[in-house]
């Protein structure tokens, strides 16, 4: 018998809890203010639209329905990307974020060969998922450092150090915003000292966006360290994903691509990319990219949708702001709490200790996994007092 897993564990014992103030802080997905599932209104528009044209349910190709892939690269990279207008990029529908990894995981397997063997380097702390997705992927991880848990902020030194260690030539993961499970980015400034680093090293960056717009509201914003690193003509690999910024969590929509020196070598890329896919699910599934396609692809829906984004990241920010000001004017907390306001995204590491989640479990029904992170997305204007007060009693 396996474990159970660490994050999907957590929404198990939640269930299983019968205190009516029980709160579940452990799944990322975004609630609104009455806690429940909320589904873009955008979103809905575009489902009636597809449905009123009565498309058929055949197969898509190996990598996708190719005007979803067209507007989701031009999403990330920019539709004035210079590699995007020379076709230097290789784009292929995945299943969602993860699928985006795991297909870029094990491209990088077959045919990466760094100075540092078949290796890449993600950050210390990194989403729960990232080494299982590369080691099954043949790959070996490695960490830099990136979170500092004395001001529970980014280790910039520790990070650029480390950085400047790591063996010319190899592979380095980044969140492209809203760090999992942290939520702490380098700021633009920071950004640029990376790409400078990652370039005179010869990295091969590798970004993770699952967060484009969920993050600040702002989707050029966002994609900023994806498009500057770009610009600065590093060849990166990307994964995006769907699931936040759109709410199509169950949909699974996601995007891999590569960009390489020529056009020339972006198609014989996307021939090796569907050979890698061909055995691992054929071909990708269709009702969702149906969706975003029509969004992007219409102007007025693409508009609203930005002004949904901007919604939902403007609650999670002003969670943010009620559950700071509760802990330090409410119930007067000796500790700071600025980190809470200062990291961004959906999730917030409280730099509670395992031994203080799990008081908080066990005496106020508050579930997290057990390395402090908050899923921001599930507090609400009624129960951000109370959880203020959970966190206050297991702090104090």
């Amino acid at each position: 018998m396996g474990p159970p897993d660490a994050i999907l564990g957590v929404t198990e014992a939640f269930k299983a809890d019968t205190n009516p103030k029980k709160m579940n802080l452990g799944v990322g997905a975004y609630r609104d203010d009455a806690n429940k599932p909320f589904v873009l209104p955008s979103v809905r528009k575009a489902e009636e639209i597809i449905a009123s044209k009565k498309l058929d349910k055949e197969y898509l190709g190996i990598t996708g329905d190719a005007q979803f892939t067209k507007l989701a690269a031009e999403l990330a990279y920019g539709r004035d990307s210079e590699p995007l207008k020379a076709g230097m990029i290789s784009t292929a529908q995945s299943i969602s974020g993860t699928g985006a990894l795991r297909i870029g995981g094990a491209f990088l397997g077959r045919f990466f060969q760094g100075a540092g063997g078949k290796k890449i380097y993600i950050p210390s702390p990194s989403w729960g998922n990232h080494t299982p997705i590369f080691k099954d992927s043949g790959l070996d991880v490695a960490h830099y450092r990136y979170f500092d848990k004395a001001t529970n902020g980014l280790d910039f030194a520790g990070m650029r150090e480390d950085l400047n260690k790591i063996p010319s030539g190899s592979v380095v993961l980044f969140h492209a915003c809203a760090h999992n499970p942290t939520g702490v980015d380098p700021t633009p400034d920071q950004w640029a000292e990376i790409s400078r680093i990652a370039k005179q090293k010869n990295f091969t960056p590798f970004f993770d966006m699952a967060y484009q717009g969920f993050a600040s509201g702002d989707t050029v914003k966002d994609a900023f360290a994806v498009r500057h690193f770009v610009a600065d003509g590093h060849r990166i690999l990307l994964s995006q994903s769907f699931s936040k910024n759109m709410g199509l969590y169950g949909e699974r929509v996601g995007l891999f691509s590569v960009i390489s020196d020529s056009a020339d070598e972006a198609k014989r890329v996307d021939s090796q990319v569907k050979i890698l896919i061909r055995p691992l699910y054929s071909n990708p599934p269709l009702s969702g990219p149906r969706i975003v396609k029509e969004i992007l692809g219409n102007a007025e829906l693409s508009a609203q949708w930005e002004k949904e984004v901007k919604l939902m990241a403007d609650r999670i920010i002003d969670m943010r702001a009620q559950l700071r000001g509760h802990l330090e004017d409410t119930f007067r907390s000796k500790k700071s709490w600025s980190h809470v306001t200062s990291q961004i995204g959906m999730f917030c590491y409280s730099g509670l200790t395992p031994d203080q989640v799990d008081r908080i479990r066990s005496e106020f029904s508050v579930y997290l996994t057990r390395d402090g992170r908050i899923s921001i997305a599930g507090i609400t204007s009624s129960n951000v007092e109370y959880l203020a007060k959970a966190i206050h009693e297991v702090t104090k």
